[in-house]
């Protein structure tokens, strides 16, 4: 559901150019924030108004990152790995936006993680399934978590189950102990409307919610 929001918010985008980051992008835009889009190539996105290409060459340029977070109100992580073999890209990614931040004076982080990982990864029947699937990229967020955790800052990890690609449905279960099962899913529109309501009004804040449909 759409926010009323009485402040634009500068929100700076780590990730941008995945197919979740994408998302997160055009809602708050549709809302009427100002975004600055961390991408790796520039004209990764047509031009519009109220929105930034920051270039963010690779995740350990901690000087590029510092300077596209300057002057943000939150950073959203939607960091994601390779589809197959070892990944150390959300871990390496937050532990520079960690850095940037500190640099940039920014406190507010909402980083997408996974459920599965850490105090999740259970005998489930989902726990079980995702890990057998995407091992690798679990590992990359059960590292990447702690960091967050450890940090000084008002963040929120986000654990989803299963993305998928439907149209926004408004109509999705949050919570920090949702339970997940083997067919627990969100489509990413939604998954991306959550994490702007969380900037805008933020309601987990050193806490792990959970989004399902």
């Amino acid at each position: 559901m759409r926010q009323d929001v009485s402040q634009i918010l500068k929100v700076a985008v780590v990730g941008a150019s995945g197919t979740t980051g994408r998302h997160v992008v055009t809602s708050a835009l549709e809302r009427g924030h100002t975004v600055t889009a961390c991408v790796r190539r520039p004209a990764t996105f047509a031009g519009r108004e109220r929105l930034t290409e920051a270039i963010w060459p690779d995740v350990h340029a901690t000087s590029a990152l510092t300077e596209a977070l300057t002057g943000a109100d939150a950073v959203i992580s939607t960091l994601g790995g390779a589809g197959k073999g070892p990944t150390t890209v959300c871990t390496d990614g937050i532990r520079t936006t960690l850095t940037a931040m500190k640099a940039a004076g920014v406190t507010r982080l909402i980083a997408v993680s996974a459920h599965g990982v850490l105090e999740t990864h259970d005998r489930s029947l989902y726990s079980l399934a995702v890990w057998a699937g995407v091992a690798d990229r679990m590992r990359d967020k059960e590292t990447m978590e702690p960091l967050i955790a450890s940090s000084d800052l008002d963040w929120t990890i986000v654990r989803p189950p299963k993305l998928s690609d439907r149209p926004a449905t408004a109509t999705n279960r949050v919570g920090t102990d949702l339970p997940i099962h083997v067919w627990s899913s969100v489509g990413r529109a939604d998954l991306a409307a959550f994490l702007i309501d969380e900037a805008e009004h933020p309601r987990y804040v050193r806490a792990y919610p959970r989004i399902a449909r």
